[in-house]
Order: structure tokens, then sequence, then C-alpha cells
């Protein structure tokens, strides 16, 4: 493992867990395995925590996992939660151990070394930080926090937002960070369904209240990841992480209206970016689709822009890269009407099948998918929706609508299928070469009678 930390002239030195400088004393409580029964606890066992769990545990820990949720806690043991297959044989491996626990009673984030936030941050209806869940869960922590600990939250959120929700906190209850206590701030970099990075692999960044409490935090994720970028303080790694999908929100903006712009040439926005996609340098590809899903791009740059607006500093790039993926669900709804009125019907009565609801492909995940949107469009317009996706039985759209699978998408009888998402375990065998499909992807060339977003 190797330990990158920036300005050494402020930062202790860190290599493989341990600290070269005077502050190496203050890490000797962060993991004693005397003092503690677990030498950490992870709250909030979703598609970030469970897996760090899994990965700490890997790694020689002694894990406990806490989650309010019953349902999870019972997902997680029957041993149907969504991993990668490396993290499901690891789940299996420390469920049959008793040096890992999953559990409800939070009363136990005090018998831990460390303890690691994990929850989500989810924004609300006007585009507002909804910090809810996490100030539920970082109250929780600090009210069983005890001196000797290492408090750590990985959720995205504004800078400032450890310091406010932790570390203030702790001073009121007597609890000094640097002295009495170590926090600090490592964002997760969980991309769900990806198996091509292990979990290792992937440079973690840190910062902390103090150079030991960055120190400390460096040395608990030291145990599993391979690389440590320490940073000098919580805000510059809270701003690290809305900096990284910031930028691929706008690039994902520019890439839609490249789409739009090739579409009105008469060009393959796909053969574009490719053909850019060999210069070695200086650039990235990003691709258009149906808009943007998932937990992170498509909240993440509001709580920058939400921060920024209470400073009274402008944004416009990231503005209107934010509010051109909010409408490409309405784009989608457009071309369905026009590539239906090219076939000489309406969309009211249309029978229009969305394959593919998931907000990427091969994971079962709905979070903030723009299928929803889709579908709750079609429908108010008139049209005859359904969809077909192995990962749902169903889903509820975004006017309360339940809405069941289509099972034997053949049967159905669509007037148009829209491809939504590009599962892998789809079966095409059933399209009939009459039916026009228009695929968001732009990347389903071989389908036979296909019609670009």
């Amino acid at each position: 493992m190797s330990i990158e930390i920036v300005d050494d002239s402020s930062l202790p030195l860190t290599h493989q867990g341990r600290q070269r400088t005077n502050a190496d004393a203050l890490l000797i409580p962060v993991i004693p395995r005397t003092q503690f029964d677990f030498d950490v606890a992870i709250v909030g066992l979703g598609y970030v925590g469970l897996p760090t769990a899994l990965s700490l545990h890997a790694a020689g820990l002694r894990v406990l996992g806490v989650d309010v949720s019953e349902r999870r806690l019972a997902v997680i043991r029957s041993g149907e939660a969504d991993l990668l297959e490396s993290d499901r044989e690891r789940l299996e491996t420390a469920m049959s151990g008793d040096d890992f626990q999953i559990t409800g009673d939070t009363y136990l984030l005090g018998d831990a070394a460390a303890v690691i936030i994990c929850v989500p941050t989810p924004i609300d209806e006007h585009l507002t930080p909804d910090l809810e869940i996490l100030a539920s869960a970082c109250t929780m922590v600090v009210d069983a926090a005890v001196p000797g600990q290492l408090l750590m939250l990985t959720s995205t959120t504004y800078p400032g937002c450890t310091r406010d929700l932790l570390v203030t906190p702790l001073l009121v209850r007597g609890l000094t960070a640097g002295k009495d206590i170590f926090v600090s701030f490592s964002p997760e970099r969980i991309d769900p369904g990806n198996d091509r990075y292990a979990h290792e692999d992937v440079p973690r960044v840190v910062g902390g209240a103090t150079p030991a409490c960055q120190a400390a935090g460096a040395a608990l994720l030291g145990r599993y990841a391979r690389n440590i970028h320490g940073v000098s303080s919580l805000e510059v790694a809270e701003m690290s992480k809305l900096l990284e999908n910031t930028f691929r929100a706008v690039n994902i903006a520019l890439a839609n209206e490249f789409a739009e712009a090739c579409l009105a040439l008469g060009l393959s926005v796909i053969e574009v970016i490719n053909a850019a996609a060999t210069k070695p340098y200086g650039f990235m590809p990003f691709f258009p689709g149906a808009g943007v899903g998932g937990h992170c791009i498509p909240c993440d740059p509001h709580y920058l822009l939400w921060q920024l607006r209470k400073a009274h500093v402008d944004a416009p790039v990231i503005e209107h890269a934010m509010s051109e993926i909010a409408g490409r669900p309405r784009r989608v709804l457009e071309r369905v009407r026009e590539t239906l009125a090219d076939q000489g019907k309406p969309l009211r009565g249309a029978r229009v099948l969305v394959v593919g609801v998931s907000y990427k492909p091969n994971v079962a995940d709905l979070r903030e998918s723009p299928a929803l949107d889709i579908l709750s469009m079609l429908a108010d317009q008139g049209a005859d929706v359904g969809f077909h996706d192995p990962f749902f039985g169903s889903v509820r759209l975004r006017n309360g609508r339940e809405l069941t699978a289509t099972v034997d998408p053949d049967a159905f009888g669509a007037d148009l299928v829209v491809l939504h998402t590009d599962h892998d375990n789809v079966d095409w065998e059933w399209l009939s070469p009459e039916v026009l499909v228009l695929d968001t992807t732009y990347r389903r060339t071989d389908l036979p009678r296909r019609v670009q977003l």
C-alpha cells in the first residue's frame, strides 16, 4: 500500500497504516483491539456501506454493520443483496464467521474503534439538499461516540458538512477533534455493477479535522485500499467529490447537445465521439442518453449549487448542465411523438414498451432513473405504456401508479419500443422486424428498425 500526502509541511507522512511523525502516538487508539469489541462499524448498509464493510472485513478487521432498516438487514442475511459476484462471495464468508455482525442496534456504535457513515444524501423536489438522513445518522454517531474513536463520513455532501454535523456537535459533548477523538472525511467511490476495478484498487481521498485526524482516517482505509491521497482539510475532500460528479454532469450534458447537433446534421454522434476518442490526450469520451440516474450525478451538483447560491456565487455552466440533464426525459417523450407521427400514429392510444428501467445496465437500481419520468409522461399523454426489465416485477411511476412488468414483450404488441437500459440479460429474440425501436443508448446499431434518439 502506498499513501500520498499533499503539502507534507502540514500533514504527517503515512505508510502502510503507520505515521512517521511525533503524531504517531495519536494513532494508537484508532484500532485498539483490546479496548473495543469491533475494529470498525459501518452505519448504512446500502450500495456503499455493505461493500465497504466487506472490504474491511476481508482485510482482517472485526466489522459491525448497522442499518435502521430491518428489511435491508433481512435482505443481507438472506444473501439476496444486489452485489458484485466478488462481494457476494465475501458476504457469504463474512456471515459465516463471528467477526462480522449486522444489527439495527445503534447503541453498539460505542463498541467500535472506528465508525464510518455511509448513508444517502438526496435532494428534495426543489433541488435542495435533503440532509435529514445524514443529520440523523451523524446525531446517532455523536451521541454514541467515546474518546479514542475515529469517526469518518463518506456520504457526498457540501464543503463544511462534516464540521457542521460531527466536529461541532462533538465539541458540545466535550470531545475535541484531534485530541479526544478523530474526525475525517473520505468520499465514497463505489460504482454499482462495475467489476473492472476492485475496491482495493480505487484510490481514496482522505481529509481530516486536524493532521492527526487525516492520518487516522488514512490508516483505517489503508487497511484495504492500496492508494490513499491525503488532503489538507475536511472541506477539500468534500469539494473534490463534488468536482468529480459535476465534471461528469457537465460533460454528459455536452454529449447530449452534440447528439442533437449530429441528429440535425445527419451524422452519427457515436461515430463522432469514437473518432474524437482516438486522441490519446486532452479528451475523455462521454456519451448521450435518455437522462442521468443514480444517486450521484442527478443530485450531487445541486449540493454545490445550493451552497454557491447562499454565497451569492454564480455557476452558469453547472446550472445549464443540470437543466439540460433534467430535460432529457421530455426530449424522449417528444421523440416518441415524432417517431409515431412519422408512422401516421398519434401518441394517445399508442402502445409504447420501454425496455430496461434501471438507471444503468445490469443493476437492479431505480434511483432517479429517467425511465420512471419517461413512463409517467407517456402515460399522462394518453399512451398505453408497459415495461420489460428482468430486474423488476413492477415499478411505481412518478404519479404513484404501480406498473407491472411485461413478461412477454412480444405479446404486448408495441407500436414503438423505447430502449432505455441495455441489460446484458435481455433476450431480443422476441423483437419483430416490423417494430420500430427508439434507441436512447445510441449504440444498438444491430436492431433491425432502429431510430436514434
